[in-house]
Formats: C-alpha cells, structure tokens, sequence
C-alpha cells in the first residue's frame, strides 16, 4: 500500500482542501473532515496510509 503526505490547504465548514506534497499538482483533494483528526488546521502536514489520515 502506497504512502502520501498532504497539506491541509484550506478548512471549509466539514470539507478541508489537501494538497500532496510528492507532486506538482495543482488540484487539490476534497475530504470530509470526519475522516480527518479533529485537531487539524490549515497548514497542517497529514500522512494517508491504510485508509487513514495521521498528523505528522
């Protein structure tokens, strides 16, 4: 299973914006925040691993 580390771009209401850090892309990635540690802000470095986010 694959790794990715993203940051949390931007908070909206129950949705965060993440952006990967391995690439140059320019989409970002739309998450339900209750998939997401509650205490993250924007700003905030998150690895994926086995379907779940973790604060690095």
């Amino acid at each position: 299973m694959e790794i990715w580390n993203y940051i949390v771009e931007r908070i909206d209401g129950d949705y965060a914006y993440l952006r990967r850090t391995d690439i140059t892309e320019t989409e970002l990635k739309l998450v339900a925040r209750a998939l997401l540690p509650p205490e993250i802000t924007e700003g905030t470095n998150l690895k994926y691993e086995f379907f779940e986010y973790t604060i690095l």
